[in-house]
């Protein structure tokens, strides 16, 4: 049998990888001598700035984890905050990032904004929530966010796609029904930053990178510098 299909399918994806544009509309300018002392206002700020330029869902953010022997995962999901206590994202503390912060507290969050060229990378550790907080936390949320955290079982083997349907519209009932319904496995996680870096591309490829380091606690505050791009 001929390969030629498999051979113009992956030049077909290579020539696309190759001509899809970056940064094809003008960057906003950063300069990072004006950025705070703290990072957690430029944060906001940026946010702020994304959404206004468009980005769709800029709260959405990447969350690194690793298990016991070091081997990483990633995925997508949701800032539920940003304060002077950290930034604050929920899942079941049974899913398998749950089980990977209970093995090692210490995760790493990306946040990409490419309609203004932006980035943000944080790292720190983890700490959950009380019941108290993750309830309030799940009660702020949109009933279908209710109904699929009652319908639970995040990261296990799924027998048929049939079976989830039948979850999750008993589910939707009970939440529509009950909307303080509890979910006693919904954790509240909050990561204290050690490192936070700030990310400003630019065309020519001169790009800002501004990184923030918390100082020892006996020290207190942040030290900022430049990273070479």
């Amino acid at each position: 049998m001929s390969d030629e299909p498999d051979r113009t399918r992956r030049q077909h994806f290579h020539d696309l990888l190759r001509s899809l544009p970056v940064w094809d509309t003008e960057l906003p300018h950063f300069d990072p001598a004006s950025a705070p002392a703290d990072p957690l206002p430029l944060f906001q700020q940026w946010l702020i700035e994304a959404a206004e330029a468009g980005t769709p869902e800029p709260h959405t953010m990447t969350l690194a984890t690793a298990d016991a022997t070091g081997r990483p995962s990633v995925r997508t999901l949701m800032l539920h905050d940003a304060d002077e206590h950290g930034w604050h994202f929920a899942t079941h503390r049974t899913s398998r990032k749950g089980r990977e912060l209970a093995e090692r507290p210490e995760a790493a969050l990306g946040f990409y904004w490419a309609a203004v060229g932006r980035q943000v990378r944080i790292q720190g550790t983890v700490t959950a929530a009380g019941a108290a907080e993750s309830r309030a936390d799940l009660a702020r949320r949109s009933t279908g966010a209710l109904a699929a955290a009652l319908v639970g079982r995040q990261s296990e083997v799924l027998a048929s796609y049939e079976e989830l349907e039948r979850a999750s519209d008993a589910a939707w009932e009970r939440a529509r029904r009950e909307p303080d319904a509890p979910v006693g496995s919904w954790t509240l996680y909050v990561l204290e930053a050690q490192e936070v870096e700030f990310f400003q591309g630019d065309a020519r490829r001169r790009h800002v990178r501004l990184n923030y380091r918390r100082r020892p606690p006996a020290e207190g505050g942040w030290t900022t510098e430049l990273l070479w791009p």
